[in-house]
């Protein structure tokens, strides 16, 4: 038999705002950048992405405000720079009807949410786009993002992963464990729609989360979506070679992004998985 040869996936990357890596473009006359809060906006785009044959559609996410420079918000409010910023999950539902094939990459930070209410929003949108949404877990970086969560101050880069590795143990518990294969019957004769004896609360009790109930959906057709992971440092690859199965990282150079994909890649056979395991998303 042949030996199949690799694919080289390839991701759109965006964002629900005006200004997302490259500033101040969104003035050029032909940049719909400004309508980035309407449908349309976005159903086109997806469907401009399904005829291009692209894999999916990666968007980031950001739950703070730049406000470093010059000591103040102003600059980054003058030139929409990644403000405002709307939801990343709330335009899934509408890409999704009107494409086959294009799948979604949706950012959430661990660190501000909370595993038992995430579980279930990408339940649902696993459910709403027939298996085709992933999970870009990041940890958040903005000392803005922990002040107006109410936090004294931004929590320590490792422990913030620390957080996120417990956080994603709740959420495969609440994805794969608590309602088996064959729990949804849908028998309207006998008006039982599942099955209780298999439907299981986790009885999740760590460091950081409580989690002792029922996922609140039903399996979704991935049950977990696929995992994506944005980080370069040392504890964010070895979070990656845990977790992820899509790794995006910035690519400034051949040699350079050669070193990142290889410790990458190392982290993963650390935790048992094969070197081909995690896809290497590089930024161009």
């Amino acid at each position: 038999m042949a030996e199949q040869k690799k694919r080289i996936v390839v991701n759109a990357f965006e964002m629900t705002c005006i200004g997302h890596q490259s500033f101040d473009l969104w003035r050029h006359p032909r940049s719909r950048a400004t309508e980035y809060n309407t449908i349309k906006y976005w159903t086109d785009l997806a469907k401009t992405l399904e005829r291009g044959l692209f894999d999916a559609v990666f968007i980031a996410d950001v739950v703070g405000v730049y406000d470093v420079y010059k000591n103040s918000a102003a600059p980054a409010i003058e030139g929409a720079a990644q403000v405002p910023v709307n939801d990343p999950a709330t335009q899934i539902s509408a890409m999704a009807a009107v494409t086959e094939h294009l799948g979604f990459g949706v950012t959430a930070a661990a660190t501000f949410e909370q595993p038992y209410t995430l579980a279930r929003r990408y339940a649902s949108l696993d459910h709403l786009t027939e298996g085709r949404v992933g999970f870009n877990v990041v940890t958040s970086y903005l000392p803005s993002a922990a002040e107006n969560q109410g936090l004294p101050t931004q929590i320590p880069h490792d422990e913030r992963y620390d957080i996120a590795d417990e956080f994603l143990d709740v959420c495969y518990k609440l994805w794969e464990g608590s309602w088996e294969d064959g729990a949804v019957i849908k028998d309207r004769e006998r008006g039982i729609y599942a099955d209780p004896s298999k439907v299981h609360p986790i009885g999740h009790k760590g460091k950081y989360f409580s989690v002792p109930g029922i996922s609140l959906t039903e399996p979704s057709p991935q049950r977990t979506p696929v995992i994506f992971q944005a980080g370069a440092s040392s504890r964010g690859q070895k979070f990656s070679g845990k977790h992820a199965e899509a790794v995006f990282i910035s690519a400034l150079r051949p040699d350079l992004t050669r070193v990142v994909t290889d410790r990458i890649r190392a982290a993963a056979e650390e935790q048992g998985r094969s070197r081909d395991d995690v896809k290497i998303l590089a930024m161009l």
